[in-house]
């Protein structure tokens, strides 16, 4: 990522990687370090349920409640935050999620029983939306020729918090272990860490960003000066975006790759013990191994969309997409009829690759839909990864098999990669695209 020089008060036309000395750039860090300790407490159960599940003596429909139920709720909010960043800009809505999320957060480390802990699960997907969040901002603070390399490294680089969290939580719960907390407190204090994590997060993004390049929203209309992206605030934000067909086409696509990332994040490590008799710690560095995929995985994705863009226009990126989900459905196809533990792990690497690569690609699309309903767009797309994931917690829950369910979803997935091929771009929105390599200074916010 190059360094140079840019105009405080214009989109970023480079990625300053080492520099927060900008808004753009404190934008930048921020929302991918928020977005990693909201996926790191998302996912903070999951690596912990064998545990967890001898605890409340739970059942398998019970456990796949549970992974249905923490994806769920994340569909609507995901729905709501995406307009709700066009009304009241994207640093009060991150910060007020931050502050609200945390309280489920810590809360299911009191659970007692069953109801309690799938009720806290539930409300702990409402953190899933950051990620629209996330993607909102950073597409409001640089230019089109980065865009797709912006989105993807700040999301690649928060999803690696849902990795994080399978290796270090057992980790935490060994710790625990190892100063004399029993069983019965262990999990429950370890699980106490990513929702204070959450309450420090969100005083850093109040005072340290802005909601795009000139400031805030709010400051902004009150001197009557128009936001670009925020023009059609609100749900008129979510009423245009549903018009548009594209959006349907990558609600479609990222349900299939971020829906199964999810899943995966949400399975693999019970998986591994009771499929391959691994221990718990064992399993969590072999989850965690598909989770870290993300911290260059899905920047790879939207660095190649760049890449091609400039060469070839929109259409080339729908056309990569396209491509990355085939290598993501072929290769979840081996993970599911992987025979040994060695071949499941590289298995699961390579169909993780195309995985985490589709959802960059995905959202390096998504500024380009339609700029002045960004947050419906980025809303309803996002909520599309969480469809996807209850999904497949259903089809789960109904066959009964984690095999046979992987090996469905990558039939599904396989499938899905049409819908890319279906998002084309008009004359009109070709247009457009000399702006991909005009200065940052010339592209209006």
């Amino acid at each position: 990522m190059a360094v140079t020089s840019q105009n405080s008060t214009s989109k970023a036309s480079k990625i300053q990687l080492f520099s927060i000395s900008s808004p753009q750039m404190r934008a930048f860090h921020l929302t991918w370090m928020a977005f990693f300790v909201c996926f790191f407490a998302w996912f903070a159960c999951a690596p912990l349920m064998p545990v967890i599940k001898g605890q409340l003596g739970l059942t398998i429909e019970q456990i796949a409640n549970i992974n249905i139920a923490a994806v769920a709720v994340t569909i609507l909010v995901r729905l709501i935050i995406g307009p709700m960043c066009d009304r009241f800009g994207p640093r009060k809505t991150y910060t007020g999620l931050l502050l609200i999320g945390a309280i489920p957060v810590i809360g299911v480390g009191f659970s007692q029983s069953y109801e309690s802990f799938l009720f806290f699960r539930l409300c702990i997907g409402a953190v899933g939306a950051s990620f629209v969040i996330t993607q909102y901002h950073t597409s409001v603070m640089f230019a089109p020729n980065v865009v797709g390399t912006a989105n993807a490294a700040t999301a690649g680089w928060g999803n690696a918090g849902g990795g994080v969290a399978q290796g270090l939580m057992p980790l935490l719960l060994a710790a625990m272990l190892m100063l004399g907390v029993g069983d019965y407190l262990g999990w429950r204090v370890a699980l106490l860490v990513p929702g204070l994590l959450m309450l420090v997060m969100a005083a850093l993004y109040w005072h340290f960003t802005q909601d795009c390049p000139q400031g805030n929203f709010d400051e902004l209309r009150a001197a009557g000066i128009t936001i670009d992206s925020g023009k059609k605030g609100g749900w008129a934000s979510f009423r245009a975006a549903s018009a548009n067909y594209r959006v349907w086409m990558l609600f479609v696509t990222y349900g299939a790759c971020f829906g199964v990332e999810i899943f995966i994040h949400n399975i693999a490590a019970i998986y591994y013990v009771d499929h391959f008799g691994l221990s718990l710690k064992s399993a969590g560095i072999a989850a965690a191994s598909f989770g870290l995929l993300a911290l260059f995985a899905r920047a790879l994705g939207g660095i190649i969309s760049d890449k091609v863009a400039l060469r070839g226009g929109l259409n080339r990126r729908a056309t990569l997409l396209f491509v990355m989900m085939l290598g993501e459905g072929l290769g979840l196809l081996w993970f599911a009829h992987a025979g040994s533990v060695t071949l499941a792990v590289v298995a699961m690497l390579c169909f993780g690759l195309f995985t985490h690569m589709a959802c960059g690609a995905t959202y390096a699309l998504v500024p380009f839909i339609d700029r002045k309903a960004l947050g419906g767009v980025a809303g309803i797309i996002g909520a599309g990864g969480n469809v996807g994931a209850v999904l497949a917690g259903f089809l789960m829950k109904g066959l009964g098999n984690t095999q046979q369910t992987l090996s469905m979803l990558g039939v599904l997935v396989t499938v899905s990669a049409l819908c890319a091929i279906a998002v084309r771009f008009t004359a009109t929105d070709k247009s457009d695209e000399p702006a991909l390599t005009v200065p940052a200074n010339n592209i209006p916010a």
